[in-house]
């Protein structure tokens, strides 16, 4: 193929025949039938074997196999034209795929049914270079050297602490430094496991592999088994012959023979990592050897690495390794130094002492009495500490993050403007800022300015152009008001005022201000007035602007030429006296606020078009005007009066001013003069707070801080980076119908009007608008009904129309999205405006040039058009032939984008999702964007994709949007931040990040998308990016708009789908590359920022199970009693203070603190305290401690059964209440049922163990286990929009008592019955391998030692330790399963048709009951307290059957057995459901309760003036 295609674009001769070549395909679609359709149709059979999803990923080849072969030489084989009777194309059962290409035409229907055919048969293709295994040990094989380095830590920590001064200058004593070189054969063992677990794990591939991998493979092994030999037996010779560290350097030097083996097996053990540190600091060299040909060096980095395309040359520049190197350190001193002091060292003299302390008095049958130094207690209590030891790095991560964030975020200039005070102590710097970061600085204009004035004047104008765009933009939003608009609106410049004019929000208040300060000014003395005046550089401005602008519409008003005259001779007079400092002199202040009235009067009158002002009028107050100044202002106005008009009599001078020209009013420029002095003149303090729109305030102060921040210059538009913008887009919302306005929910509440309880000032804003816009129809006076009608429905169409698109602009639909990027569109055409237009025509303004000149528009477009393209994909607009439906072998979404990447155009390509919104005012910063490509830096790799701030707009709908939105965008913001810079390991993260679309294009695409292991295909890209060499960076001073979910229930489904991802990456081959690639340093950013944080949140819960099964076991032994009541193990409280930091994790703290920095970087840290508490007042702390469950769950089952599934979210407005049914379907296993389990561990131990209850420490810890176990069971409750109203309470448990009452079967919905639920929520166990199901009998089996340890606590056991009382349980548990399943026979049996057999039946059990009840009291000593401590050993012990039945199915099955379990399982949902239904059943009688929740979710709408509580009563009012 590449011959052919060299010899086309060369002379198109073959160079043996002479031949042409064929210079374009046989026909148009011959590539696409030879090479993709039967690439696609392996593919294709591959995923059959997927089942699904179900299946095992190393079962079956994804992209990344089939991509990978054609890495090696094996595809030459192929040979071209493609041999399809090659290995690569045979099906799994050895034929060879069929020749046909009729797939290629089929239709879509019959396409997916072939996709649906059943899985190929025979013998399985074995995967390319990597098998993705379900299991846990990945983390491990990917991340080992991290792992090698804190358990070695933690080991040799651990002998300093144990010896006898436990002081870390311990470590120097010879005896302790021979025991802390037993490291390094930890280390062998360890490397041994890693290469022990490279064969295991990757055996399904090992007929792909060429042989040097295979023989590097076991080399490895032999190696580290031989290191794992050598090292223990050089380190047990050496121990007679113990040396310290000096010594042993020391004697290093100067006596090397006499050294003992060890020493120089450890030396020679250490040769490959001293050689890896020493290219660690030399990265460039690191970089060319990865990167070379050369055969030694391949050679010699073979043994370190595979050779393949992608790993190779990712290092760093020196300063940027040295910053994330440092940061690492000291976060690592930082939490191995707590670990010693706090975890460690206070542990290591209790347990000294437990080890001496005998113990012969058990509480139950011990199966090993014998065993020494009562290793079971120091395991329990070591367990939790080696856990938290393992995860606290992770808190240590959020610490130093937030700090570094903060600190790198001050830097970049973020908040400096984050009020509107701020924003007007600065306001005269924004246009110089704009101008130097906004405006190519090789502009040329024909006019060029001089002089600092006409300099400052040019810079407005520009700025103005594009703030008046901004402002404009936003009343089109309706954020703002008219009366806003024309507050915030920077005038065009001209040449009729001598200084620069401001918005007049900048200028409110400032002439009223003036006119006081004049009024009461007593002295004479012109200096001192205007020094208070001059003192405010704004109320000089509005005091000049304010009299040249009435002089400018009084004279042009006038048009008799002896008016005129007066009017200049009152100005040359007040220029002289001025000029001369005489103004007090011969000007009376007293009359200005009578002069002010008269003007305010006037000016209005001019604004009223005619309406409700007549001509008359106007010439009055005029007259009244000049009459004031000449009179009552003037100290000699007659003077001026009398030389206009010499020799004319009172009567006469009555006449003056009364010839006006009123056309002049219905010119716009004039108008606006006239619109701007008024507000002058009467806007007062109010303006201060302008806009009032929260949203309008964000927008605007991010903009002008934004300006101040580091950016590249921006270019011309012709020279500017071309780029596209894309968004997939499947069956989302696109424009909400009238029907779906209109529609109301149960509690009769309406789209449309919630929407306008929660955007009240926008609704406003927008019926004042559409007044502007939609004239309504006048009565029609020829009678002509038939006429009036259809204007009225016309008029009522586009009113509905409209209402449509503005309801549409507040949700997450794609007209949103598609109007947001469409403003890349008009930023490009007023850039190109501002570069083709000299600067007259700047002066006159952007809409009003383009008005009247249509070629600035024409050719703006025409450029804009070369540089901008928007693609919507998954549309019908154009089409391409496939071979077959994309999703049939891979993931929707990424293929969607895949297949859309063709339609795009220019150099970076943008990809927004269809939650997103986008600001003009943002769009006209892309151009500098996409200089980052360009712009110069240390490193020799540029940027391939670049990360774009977000703004989560939907967090003013509730408590639960507003918890969201502050933790997406602490991740959008000072998470990615730091990821970026210092750590370099921000990979993409979803939409908006720009892409260098040459750069991806020719590497694999944006987005991965085999099925399942690619569910979270956003960060594969960026992981694809870092793999191939590119650079991902992260910009703030430009952000996209982001809705995300709203509703509990929606937000854990996107929690639970971003789980699976995580679950699925922690499997996949980029995560092993990148984890074993990076540096040491680096690899710990990429972990702790990636799987290690969903791992870290599973062993957070794994550490509550860990502690309370250890308790149980000391408490149910009698350990407890013997061992911890001992004086000196009570007398020390390490136990519980090495337990606090997990209890503060737990407690979701750690998402808040990047929070808090946020909030108070961008806000101020007065509001983020304030923020911070409101927070904790409305229960966040719940809500997090809640998504920790629903993180650990959906991670850790992933991993070992896989089930992962995209989970759609929806991203409606959520305000209806979920039922009770939805909630325990949805949160049941996640969350219910693990609940439940920790809620009876604490109270076993609360019951049953004795110690420490005066410890506050220790209380505290077990607090926020309660405080865990509460968040559980009734976060869903608590966050569910009327949860605690009585009616729906009543509802709830009819229709969860129904669903549970329904049969299953096929084509019953889970949501119909429980029964199909429960085989549901079991399907990760049907397609599970043996290993998954041994793990989960193996988990299951924890359930016994409840009934275990119980029973032998029972009165009835008279305190004996025989296991015959732990048989009689068993005893009495198989008789009460028996006499449940002979209820449900004989119901099912005799119910119907027996009804007297089977009362007769039961009365029999009742009596049997009672008589065994009986002599059980009497005779056996059973007590009350046995009763309830039965209830809590035989409960567990039935659970534990149910989920080992369910790992035994179809074994079960098979017995008949099946039937039993599901009833088992049936009577424990009902239980559990009582148990957590009945507090909201209880609370629900109180109203107040209701009131409370409804505040507790809405504070946020309450504080913007909502009205929530009358929408959820649902008392909808006509607006």
């Amino acid at each position: 193929m590449s011959l052919e295609i060299y010899e086309i674009l060369d002379d198109n001769l073959h160079p043996v025949t002479g031949a042409s070549y064929l210079a374009a395909a046989v026909d148009e679609e011959s590539f696409l039938k030879e090479v993709i359709t039967p690439i696609y149709k392996v593919l294709l059979k591959e995923v059959k074997r997927n089942k699904g999803g179900k299946a095992s990923h190393s079962g079956w080849r994804n992209y990344d196999d089939l991509n990978e072969y054609f890495w090696s030489d094996k595809c030459v084989k192929i040979g071209w034209p493609m041999d399809l009777n090659a290995d690569f194309f045979s099906n799994s059962d050895g034929a060879a795929s069929p020749k046909s290409h009729s797939d290629v035409t089929q239709p879509a229907n019959e396409r997916a049914n072939h996709a649906s055919n059943q899985v190929p048969a025979g013998k399985r293709k074995p995967k390319t270079n990597f098998v993705e295994v379900r299991t846990f040990f990945h983390l491990y094989r990917s991340f080992n050297r991290m792992w090698t380095f804190f358990i070695l830590a933690f080991q040799a920590m651990l002998i300093v602490a144990w010896s006898p001064s436990g002081s870390l200058a311990a470590f120097f004593d010879a005896d302790v430094f021979r025991s802390v070189l037993s490291i390094f054969i930890t280390s062998a063992f360890l490397n041994l496991l890693q290469a022990t677990l490279d064969i295991i794990l990757s055996l399904n591939a090992w007929k792909s592999l060429k042989f040097s991998q295979i023989l590097r493979y076991l080399l490895k092994f032999a190696v580290a088994a031989g290191w794992a030999v050598v090292l223990p037996i050089g380190y047990s010779s050496s121990v007679l012959d113990p040396k310290g560290l000096v010594k042993f350097f020391r004697s290093w030097a100067g006596d090397w023979r006499n050294q003992s083996f060890y020493s120089y097996a450890v030396a020679l053990y250490l040769i490959p990592n001293i050689l890896s540190t020493i290219l660690f600091f030399l990265p460039p060299l690191r970089r060319n050897m990865e990167r070379s040909n050369w055969r030694i060096i391949t050679l010699a980095m073979w043994w370190a690495q595979p050779k393949l395309f992608i790993g190779r040359g990712m290092h760093e520049d020196m300063f940027s390794l040295l910053k994330y190197t440092l940061f690492w350190i000291m976060l690592l001193i930082s939490k191995l130094a707590f670990s010693y002091y706090v975890e460690i060292l206070p542990l290591v003299g209790p347990t000294k002492v437990i080890m001496e302390i005998p113990v012969d008095n058990y509480q139950w049958h011990e199966f090993f009495p014998n065993v020494t130094h009562n290793i079971g207690i120091v395991i329990a209590i070591w367990a939790p500490i080696l856990l938290v030891y393992f995860m606290d790095a992770q808190i240590w991560y959020a610490i130093f993050s937030t700090l570094f964030g903060g600190i790198h975020g001050a830097f970049s200039h973020l908040g400096e403007i984050r009020t509107l005070g701020m924003l007007r102590s600065r306001f005269e710097a924004v246009p110089e800022a704009f101008v130097k970061r906004l405006v190519p600085s090789n502009m040329e204009h024909k006019l060029n300015p001089t002089g600092e004035l006409a300099l400052e004047q040019n810079m407005v104008a520009k700025f103005s152009q594009v703030w008046n765009e901004f402002i404009y933009s936003m009343r089109t939003e309706d954020l703002i008001s008219n009366r806003d608009r024309d507050l915030l609106l920077v005038p065009n410049s001209s040449n009729d005022v001598s200084i620069v004019q401001w918005p007049p929000f900048l200028l409110a208040s400032k002439i009223p201000i003036a006119l006081d300060m004049a009024k009461d000014f007593k002295g004479k003395d012109d200096v001192e007035l205007f020094k208070k005046i001059k003192s405010d550089d704004y109320m000089r401005s509005a005091v000049i602007e304010c009299y040249e602008t009435l002089r400018d519409i009084i004279d042009a008003l006038l048009e008799d030429e002896s008016d005129r005259m007066i009017l200049r001779n009152i100005c040359t007079e007040v220029t002289q006296s001025l000029a001369q400092n005489i103004f007090l002199n011969h000007f009376r202040m007293s009359e200005l606020p009578l002069l002010s009235e008269k003007l305010e009067k006037f000016l209005k009158l001019l604004l009223d078009d005619g309406e409700n002002a007549t001509d008359a009028q106007v010439i009055n107050v005029l007259q009244d005007i000049m009459e004031i100044i000449t009179q009552d202002i003037m100290v000699d106005g007659h003077k001026i009066l009398e030389s206009a008009h010499p020799g004319q009599n009172d009567k006469k001078d009555q006449q003056r001013f009364e010839k006006i020209d009123f056309d002049l009013t219905q010119d716009e420029s004039w108008k606006e003069k006239v619109v701007r002095l008024h507000l002058l003149l009467t806007v007062k303090e109010s303006a201060i707070n302008v806009p009032q729109n929260l949203e309008a305030r964000r927008r605007i102060t991010f903009f002008a801080n934004s300006l101040f921040m580091n950016m590249p210059s921006s270019p011309k538009v012709r020279n500017m980076l071309s780029f596209s913008v894309l968004t997939p887009y499947y069956k989302e919302d696109v424009l909400y119908s009238e029907d779906e306005l209109k529609k109301e929910n149960e509690d009769g509440i309406s789209t449309l009007f919630y929407l306008q309880k929660i955007y009240p000032d926008e609704w406003t804003n927008f019926l004042e608008r559409i007044k502007v816009t939609i004239k309504d129809p006048k009565d029609s006076k020829d009678g002509d009904h038939e006429k009036e009608k259809m204007e009225k429905e016309k008029v009522e169409k586009e009113k509905i129309e409209l209402i449509r698109h503005w309801v549409s602009y507040r949700g997450q639909t794609l007209a949103r999205t598609v109007r947001g990027m469409l403003y890349y569109k008009k930023a490009l055409e007023l850039q190109c405006f501002l570069e083709f237009a000299t600067d007259e025509d700047i002066l006159h303004g952007y809409r009003n040039v383009v008005s009247l000149n249509q070629s600035y528009i024409s050719d703006a477009q025409a450029l804009s058009d070369l540089k901008f393209t928007y693609v919507v994909s998954c549309q019908e607009i154009y089409r391409i032939r496939l071979p077959g439906r994309p999703v049939d072998v891979g993931e929707g979404k990424p293929e969607n984008q895949n297949h859309a990447i063709i339609f795009t155009r220019g150099e970076a390509l943008q990809t927004i999702d269809m939650n997103q919104d986008n600001y003009f005012e943002e769009a006209f910063k892309m151009r500098n964007v996409l200089e980052e490509f360009l712009k110069p830096r240390r490193s020799q790799r540029k940027p391939t994709i670049l990360g774009l701030r977000e703004h989560i707009f939907t967090g003013s709908v509730s408590s639960l949007a507003w918890f969201m939105s502050n933790q997406e965008t602490s991740f959008v913001t000072i998470g990615q931040r730091i990821l970026a810079n210092p750590l370099r390991v921000r990979f993409h993260y979803g939409h908006p990040d720009i892409f260098d679309r040459i750069f991806h294009i020719t590497r694999g695409g944006i987005s991965k998308a085999s099925k399942i292991i690619n569910l979270s295909e956003d960060i594969f890209a960026g992981f694809n990016s870092t793999l191939r060499g590119g650079l991902i960076t992260h910009h703030e001073y430009i952000q996209v708009g982001k809705g995300r979910d709203v509703g509990m229930n929606q937000i854990s489904l996107f929690e639970a789908k971003v789980a699976n991802g995580n679950g699925e990456q922690t499997l996949s081959r980029d995560v092993y590359r990148l984890g074993r690639r990076f540096d040491f340093y680096r690899m710990l950013s990429f972990y702790f920022t990636t799987v290690g944080f969903y791992f870290s949140s599973m062993v957070t819960v794994l550490t509550v199970y860990v502690f309370l099964y250890g308790r149980l076991y000391m408490v149910m032994s009698g350990l407890e009693r013997e061992i911890l009541d001992n004086p000196s193990v009570q007398q020390s409280k390490a136990l519980e203070e090495a337990l606090a930091t997990q209890s503060v994790f737990q407690l979701g703290l750690l998402l808040v603190l990047p929070m808090v920095m946020e909030i108070g970087l961008e806000k101020g840290f007065r509001t983020a305290l304030g923020d911070f508490i409101i927070m904790q007042l409305q229960l966040a702390s719940v809500f997090f401690t809640f998504q920790l469950g629903t993180k650990a769950h959906y991670f850790g089952r992933t991993i070992l059964h896989g089930g992962s599934k995209y989970r759609a979210t929806g991203r409606g407005f959520v305000v209806f209440h979920a039922k009770f049914a939805d909630n325990y379907r949805l949160y049941s296993r996640s969350h219910f049922v693990k609940g439940l389990e920790l809620f009876i561990l604490l109270i076993i131990y609360e019951v049953y163990g004795e110690s420490y209850r005066s410890s506050n420490l220790y209380l505290f810890i077990t607090f926020s286990m309660w405080f865990l176990v509460a968040s559980w069971l009734f976060a869903p409750f608590v966050f569910n929009p009327s949860g605690f109203d009585w009616q729906k309470t009543v509802d709830d448990w009819t229709d969860w008592k129904r669903w549970m009452g329904n049969r299953g079967g096929i084509g019953i919905s889970p949501d119909k019955s429980w029964e199909s639920w429960w085989d549901e929520e079991q399907e990760h166990l049907k397609y599970t391998n043996i290993r998954g199901r041994v793990l989960e009998i193996i988990l299951a089996f924890r359930f016994f030692v409840y009934q275990y340890g119980i029973v032998y606590h029972l009165d009835i056991a008279h305190r004996s330790k025989s296991l015959l009382v732990y048989g009689l349980s068993w005893l009495v548990m198989v008789t009460v399963l028996l006499v449940l399943k002979m209820v449900s026979m004989g119901r099912r049996r005799f119910g119907t048709d027996f009804q007297l057999m089977f009362r007769i039946l039961k009365a029999l059990l009742f009596l049997g009951f009672m008589s065994v009840m009986t002599v059980l009291f009497v005779v056996c000593g059973l007590s009350i307290s046995d009763l309830f401590a039965a209830i809590l050993a035989f409960t567990p012990t039935g659970w534990a059957l149910v989920l080992i039945g369910q790992a035994c199915r179809p074994f079960l099955k098979g017995l008949k057995v099946w039937e039993s379990i599901k009833e088992l399982g049936r009577a424990y949902e009902y239980i559990m459901g009582l148990i957590i239904f009945m507090p909201t059943a209880i609370l629900s009688w109180f109203p107040f309760v209701s009131e409370f929740q409804t505040r507790l979710l809405f504070n946020q709408a309450f504080s913007r003036g909502l009205q929530i509580s009358m929408i959820l009563a649902g008392k909808e009012k006509t607006t």
